[in-house]
């Protein structure tokens, strides 16, 4: 094997980190131990002692109740509050599990651990936080039942997976690995290099894997096109731990870094009008749509620049950050009938970032390999043959309720397509987003905790332990119409489209065209609803095919054997580095809404960052000032500068600056030939 790891650039990366950590303050937990072994526990202390008390051999971690899930009605003034205390209660968590993780936490008086101790206090923390969502919905709307139910957590052995059942990558792993990848036997503990996972068992060799992508048969009246977007592979290094979508205003919320592309002002704090107006690194300066995931990071000692950070190494997340080697974005039509354009700032999550102690009712990963992606595991990270990369699926909700662009748990207004392609009553079919990222990265060797070879896993919520079921991907549509109609007219035409041979999109304000998106009502539903497009019969994947199309479903890509997938753009040029986590505001606050127009798609929005109260419940964000935000340039640029982010003060080289000049410069010189002629005229007629 022996391949170099593409990795982001030194200097993007430390820039780029650099702001970040100024936003998110320094912390006073430094990684240690840098090879903590993936198969004896690394963690010791208190993991060893934490065994015992959980009384299944192994290590634990911290179960507690996802309030957040069980919000499905939140009504529209109450969001800020609520979204302020739901991040609330996820830091609550994480300084938990970081307890359990400190020795003089793990033994009260020298004898055994004191779960109590931990969790007795956590449990009146949350009790006082889901008291005040309660209250918050309250004012306005109906108080919801049942929620300080979910205030106590539990303790529970790492190795057991929650939820109902297993997932569907279990099971389907038949075979021995090969000498190099045998852990040894007897092992327990968290493992990974911050004591808090990955372990062996969350590996499993791709080659003893059965196929088991399934196509959904596709009906004549299904819109077989597909339309692909490039926006690069973040190699410039625009990476936060914010998540807008599910803690707008709150620096922190996520936890764990992620990659970005596509829109460069993503972060916390970023409203809809900052999101529209930003810079893009899309091929097409029309799509200005964020696409953001979890960064995937090799346990191979290197000090990040957020290694002392919140939602970095103070956090677990350690390692260094990957780039990918190529990133692929496809919207698919259905395989029933036509699709519908997605409403202008549309917010989809797929997958679960609290997987492992949720379960998997809301899990959608995906991982394989190059070459072998018709065979997809869930809950194992994939250890790839020679010459083989690993690759992750990202297989979006492809229904809409035709109504709302978000929804208080994030979910209920989108839907997945049943088996047969259909969406659930009320919804319509729109593009489903199709993400594949590929990794040029090694199978890690297991039977020395990754020495040789180094592990490999994504960033997660502390308590999460770097589980791969826990992958997940985020998507805004900030497609401006012109392009999304292009979009739908390809895909329903069954047409092959790249919105590189579209023109240019003119980035229009979202609020220029909120109302005038098509919607249905929940009431008249549309047939021919979405889901993905299957293959013509020749026994290979097409974009968005993965059968029932279902969380946790064994979606698959198109079996990969080194050629480029259809849109695969590789190492296409992208926007410059963003100034930090792309235009945090110096005085950010809770967000507000405004009630949508009679018609319109509801419009969950966050304000810009200056019109925000004080938000005591995030992070210090005092210093985010330091973090400059980028000049934007006029709509409908030229696409060849659209992913610069710093102000421009000549656009184009010499060459360009000529081409715009020259036809001046012969204007002037044929007005001074016809004086010179009108001149001598003149002459000879005296």
């Amino acid at each position: 094997m022996g391949r170099k790891t593409r990795r982001r650039p030194k200097g993007a990366r430390r820039a780029t980190f650099a702001a970040v950590a100024l936003m998110l303050g320094g912390g006073g937990l430094v990684v240690a131990n840098v090879y903590a072994s993936a198969t004896d526990g690394g963690s010791g202390g208190a993991n060893s002692t934490l065994a015992n008390e959980a009384g299944a051999g192994t290590a634990a971690t911290i179960d507690c109740p996802d309030v957040g899930e069980k919000l499905t009605e939140v009504p529209d003034d109450a969001r800020a509050d609520v979204d302020k205390e739901l991040a609330l209660l996820d830091q609550q968590v994480t300084e938990a599990y970081q307890q359990l993780q400190e020795p003089a936490g793990a033994a009260q008086d020298g004898g055994g651990f004191d779960a109590d101790a931990i969790l007795t206090p956590l449990q009146e923390q949350r009790t006082g936080t889901i008291e005040r969502i309660a209250a918050a919905i309250d004012r306005t709307g109906e108080r919801p039942q049942g929620l300080e139910d979910l205030a106590a957590c539990t303790l529970r052995p790492t190795g057991d997976q929650g939820g109902d059942g297993a997932d569907a990558g279990q099971g389907e792993n038949g075979g021995s690995q090969d000498d190099e990848n045998q852990p040894d036997e007897g092992q327990t503990g968290n493992g990974g290099q911050a004591g808090n996972g990955p372990v062996a068992a969350d590996y499993a060799d791709i080659t003893t894997v059965q196929p088991n992508v399934q196509n959904p048969p596709r009906q004549k009246s299904a819109s077989r096109g597909s339309f692909t977007t490039s926006c690069g592979v973040n190699e410039q290094g625009l990476f936060n731990s914010d998540n807008v979508i599910v803690a707008p205003g709150v620096t922190n919320g996520a936890h764990h870094f992620h990659d970005y592309i596509g829109n460069q002002a993503n972060d916390a704090f970023a409203s809809d009008q900052d999101l529209a107006n930003a810079e893009t690194s899309c091929e097409n300066p029309g799509d200005k749509s964020s696409y953001y995931w979890p960064v995937l990071r090799l346990q191979n000692g290197t000090v990040e620049q957020d290694a002392e950070a919140p939602g970095g190494g103070i956090e677990g997340n350690a390692g260094e950050i990957v780039t990918p080697a190529q990133v692929t974005l496809t919207f698919a039509g259905s395989p029933v009938g036509e699709v519908t354009a997605m409403p202008r700032l549309l917010r989809i999550i797929t997958g679960d970032a609290k997987a492992f102690v949720n379960g998997t009712a809301n899990a959608n990963a995906s991982w394989s390999c190059t070459g072998f992606e018709d065979r997809q595991l869930k809950d194992k990270y994939p250890l790839c043959p020679s010459g083989s990369d690993v690759v992750r699926t990202f297989k979006f909700q492809s229904c809409w309720d035709g109504r709302n662009i978000d929804s208080a748990n994030h979910r209920t207004h989108v839907a997945f397509a049943d088996a047969a392609g259909r969406c659930p009553a009320g919804f319509q079919a729109i593009p489903q987003l199709v993400q594949r990222i590929v990794y040029d990265v090694d199978a890690p060797s297991l039977n020395d905790s990754g020495r040789t070879t180094p592990l490999f896993a994504v960033d997660s919520f502390p308590e999460q332990l770097h589980k791969p079921v826990t992958d997940h991907g985020d998507f805004i549509n900030v497609f401006d119409e012109d392009l999304m109609g292009e979009m739908v007219d390809c895909i329903n035409d069954g047409r092959q489209c790249d919105s590189g041979d579209a023109e240019p999109g003119s980035g229009a304000d979202p609020d220029e065209g909120a109302g005038e998106q098509p919607t249905a009502t929940p009431e008249e539903p549309q047939d021919g609803n979405a889901g993905e497009q299957p293959d013509e019969g020749n026994g290979e994947e097409q974009p968005g095919d993965d059968g029932a199309n279902q969380p946790g479903d064994n979606g698959g890509e198109q079996p990969d054997d080194g050629a480029d997938q259809p849109g695969d753009k590789g190492n296409e040029p992208s926007a410059e580095p963003s100034n930090g986590a792309g235009g945090a505001d110096p005085a950010p606050s809770a967000p507000t809404e405004t009630a949508p127009a009679s018609g319109a798609p509801n419009v969950y929005a966050s304000p810009s960052a200056t019109s925000r109260p004080s938000d005591s419940g995030a992070q210090d964000d005092s210093d985010a000032a330091a973090a400059e935000v980028p000049q934007e340039k006029e709509s409908g640029s030229d696409p060849s500068a659209s992913g610069q982010t710093e102000p421009q003060a000549v656009q184009g080289g010499l060459a360009d600056t000529g081409a715009r000049l020259w036809p001046a410069a012969a204007g002037a010189v044929l007005l001074i030939a016809g004086f010179v002629l009108l001149r001598r005229t003149a002459r000879r007629s005296l």
